[in-house]
């Protein structure tokens, strides 16, 4: 097995050459495959109903309803609220819902029975850490997923939903364990795969000085959202990703000081690019009886009761700022600055509403993809900084604001030209 300072240097595409996983997908072309879910719980409008529903009854792109040529024949769930949906959904589906992953993973028998695994790790009661982290089982549920492939001798491709973990060794650990035995693993979010307005992407190889997204959320969760934005933008810049050096994390009255800053060198944050991811919004705020009218200092002040602002530099100099203004958007926007040009780059991340949160299909459509191909098709060290951001950010708070240095996040990886978000 490789150092981990091998690792943190290791260009991204590896997971990519997957030649024993694609063969043993290639050697059926005309079987079904079969899914296992793993997952918290499964409820309504929990991330199993959103995600894993999509292998049972399809969903729509490009004027057709399609239906993953895929079949969920197995479940385990951790935890069956009242309104648990995964009995229901077993019966009228067909699947089994077994006592342990492993056993979900064999089906019942005694060797790994199914072609990929789809572990969806959010919602549910679970306890927090000293600092207010969610301590979500997604490296627990992964842990013995890896346990059977060793036992069996064999591996499928797997997918874990959101961040990989709330500690960032385990995080390592995944990654390096899906290079170790060679399978396709992504993970993340639907904020880079979903719509955009208007639907355009950072060029690539620009040279970018400076990223911002404004969003809605909380700590912990959202934040992770509003990172992926940034991220999938960022990482096409000039040279390819160099990793995070440093973050602070700002919240309540530091946050309107840093805004009276007019600039990153003072503190703060280029207000042009404020400005242009409040003009992307569809969920301005507005006090009562206005028309749509860009808000006032002071009106942002009143509307945003808890502000929070992650502020970080890249390794090449890249600054970027994250902020969470409940009150203020109810969406995710972005914007760039890039040389030589005079105007910010922007646009919002496009999520369509409840309940049918087709934003959702987007992200399992490019999973969908790795479980036929065997190849994955973004990547993961992608998640790996945001997964190291999120952890960041919390720890800053915690700090009391602290700027934090970010070695460990010094990850190098080059992403393919082609994106993944849906135009159509």
């Amino acid at each position: 097995m490789q150092t981990r300072r091998k690792f943190l240097s290791t260009v991204a595409g590896s997971l990519a050459a997957v030649p024993f996983a694609a063969r043993a997908l290639a050697a059926q072309p005309q079987r079904r495959k079969r899914l296992a879910i793993i997952t918290t719980e499964w409820r309504f409008h929990s991330h199993a109903w959103h995600m894993g529903e999509r292998f049972l009854v399809g969903y729509p792109i490009r004027g057709k309803w399609h239906r993953p040529p895929i079949d969920v024949v197995s479940a385990y769930i951790d935890q069956t609220p009242e309104n648990d949906l995964s009995r229901q959904r077993a019966k009228e589906f067909g699947f089994g819902i077994y006592p342990t992953i492993a056993e979900a993973l064999r089906c019942g028998g005694s060797k790994l029975a199914v072609d990929a695994v789809l572990i969806i790790g959010e919602h549910g009661r679970y306890p927090n850490n000293e600092i207010g982290q969610k301590k979500y089982p997604r490296y627990e549920f992964f842990k013995h997923v890896v346990h059977v492939f060793r036992e069996d001798d064999r591996s499928v491709p797997v997918f874990n939903d959101k961040h990989l973990s709330w500690n960032w060794d385990w995080a390592l650990e995944m990654v390096e364990t899906a290079r170790e035995l060679r399978f396709p693993f992504v993970a993340g979010s639907s904020l880079p795969h979903t719509w955009r307005m208007p639907s355009i992407d950072l060029p690539y190889a620009a040279k970018v000085e400076e990223v911002m997204c404004v969003a809605i959320g909380s700590v912990d969760s959202y934040d992770f959202h509003a990172l992926e934005v940034i991220q999938c933008m960022a990482e096409r810049r000039r040279g390819g990703e160099t990793g995070v050096i440093s973050l602070q994390a700002l919240r309540g009255d530091a946050v309107w000081t840093a805004m009276k800053a007019g600039s990153w060198v003072s503190g703060g944050w280029d207000p042009k690019l404020f400005e242009a991811c409040l003009s992307r919004s569809q969920t301005l705020g507005q006090p009562p009886t206005y028309s749509h009218r860009y808000p006032t200092d002071e009106q942002i002040r009143q509307f945003v009761k808890d502000p929070v602002v992650y502020r970080f530099e890249y390794a090449d100099g890249l600054k970027a700022t994250m902020l969470l203004m409940n009150g203020l958007v109810g969406d995710f926007n972005f914007a760039a600055r890039l040389k030589g040009r005079s105007e910010p780059l922007s646009t919002l991340f496009y999520l369509p509403p409840n309940p049918n949160v087709v934003y959702s299909a987007a992200l399992m459509a490019q999973v969908e993809k790795m479980f036929l191909t065997g190849r994955a098709t973004f990547p993961i060290e992608r998640t790996l900084i945001t997964t190291g951001l999120v952890a960041a950010g919390m720890q800053s708070l915690a700090a009391g604001q602290k700027r934090l240095e970010t070695p460990h996040l010094a990850l190098r990886y080059r992403a393919p030209r082609e994106s993944t978000f849906w135009r159509d």
